[in-house]
C-alpha cells in the first residue's frame, strides 16, 4: 500500500474526521463557486429578461387594446387637417378668394376705391397675402362688410383700419375706410424647399 495512505489511516479518529470535513467543505465550495453561483447569476439574468419581455408584451397589448381609439383619433385629426387646409387655400384659389372679398363688399353696399394686392410674405408652411383695401359706404354697410369677411370659409384678417371723410347726409353717415386685408395660403413642398435654398 502507498505510504501516504497508510499514514492517513494511522491518524487519530478526530483528525480523520477533520480531514474528511475539510475535503467535503472544499468540494462543496468548489461546486458552489464553480457550478452553482454561475447558474444562479444566469438564472437571475434570465428572470430579468423574462420580466422585461413580459413588460414589453403588456405595453404592446395596451397599444393593441387602444388601437380602435387611436384609429378614431387619427381620423379626427385627418378631418381637422382637411378643415384647416380649406382655411388655407393654395395658389390657384387665391384669385377666387380675393374676388369673393370684393363681392361681399359690394353686396354689403360699399364702393371699392382701392383694391391693391401686395407681395406675398412667405412663412414656415404658409404665406401671407396682404391686400390694401379702401371702401366707402354707410357706417352700417362697412360694418356688414367686415362681418361678412369674418364669415368667409377662408381666414382673412382685417387690420390697420382707419376712418376718413366721415359725412352726414340725408340722415345717413357715409365713411371712407382704409384697411389691410391679409389672407393666407398653404405653401407646397417645392415652394418651401425653394425658399430654404434662397
Amino acid at each position: 500500500m502507498d505510504p501516504r495512505i497508510e499514514k492517513l489511516l494511522k491518524l487519530p479518529k478526530k483528525q480523520k474526521i477533520a480531514l474528511l470535513v475539510a475535503i467535503v467543505v472544499f468540494e462543496g465550495a468548489a461546486l458552489y463557486w464553480g457550478l452553482l453561483l454561475p447558474r444562479q447569476q444566469e438564472l437571475k439574468d434570465l428572470r430579468g429578461r423574462l420580466e422585461g419581455l413580459q413588460n414589453e408584451v403588456q405595453d404592446k397589448q395596451k397599444i393593441a387594446n387602444n388601437l380602435p381609439q387611436l384609429k378614431r383619433e387619427y381620423q379626427q385629426l385627418q378631418k381637422d387637417l382637411d378643415l384647416a387646409l380649406t382655411e388655407l387655400p393654395n395658389q390657384k384659389e387665391i384669385p377666387t378668394l380675393l374676388t369673393s372679398i370684393t363681392s361681399v363688399g359690394k353686396g354689403a353696399g360699399n364702393d371699392f376705391l382701392l383694391f391693391r394686392p401686395k407681395p406675398e410674405v412667405p412663412k414656415d408652411f404658409y404665406a401671407e397675402v396682404p391686400v390694401d383695401i379702401s371702401v366707402s359706404g354707410s357706417f352700417h354697410s362697412v360694418a356688414n362688410f367686415f362681418t361678412a369677411v369674418g364669415n368667409l370659409p377662408r381666414i382673412v384678417n382685417i387690420t390697420n383700419v382707419s376712418f376718413a371723410d366721415i359725412k352726414q347726409a340725408g340722415g345717413k353717415t357715409s365713411v371712407k375706410v382704409n384697411c389691410l386685408a391679409t389672407t393666407f395660403r398653404f405653401l407646397e413642398k417645392k415652394e418651401t424647399k425653394d425658399d430654404k435654398k434662397k
